[in-house]
């Protein structure tokens, strides 16, 4: 029997990343602001918010992030 992992290693690319998507939405819907984050994830986050509120136009929408991941733009 084939495994859920094993099944999601068969997708395509754009499929893998529509269900990524999905998987990461049902957890923050399921634990909303309580997901644990690494002091080094936090840092790095923290200095991304500086470095984006520093230069706000350096930044890229998450549509804009989507479409390059995909190569459609």
């Amino acid at each position: 029997m084939e495994t859920a992992e094993e099944a999601a290693l068969r997708l395509s690319g754009d499929e893998r990343l529509r269900l990524i998507e999905k998987l990461w939405d049902s957890l923050v819907e399921k634990r909303g602001d309580h997901l644990e984050v690494s002091p080094e994830i936090r840092a790095e986050l923290d200095r991304r918010l500086a470095a984006h509120r520093r230069d706000p136009t350096e930044t890229l929408s998450w549509t804009e992030v989507k479409r390059q991941v995909r190569g459609v733009g």
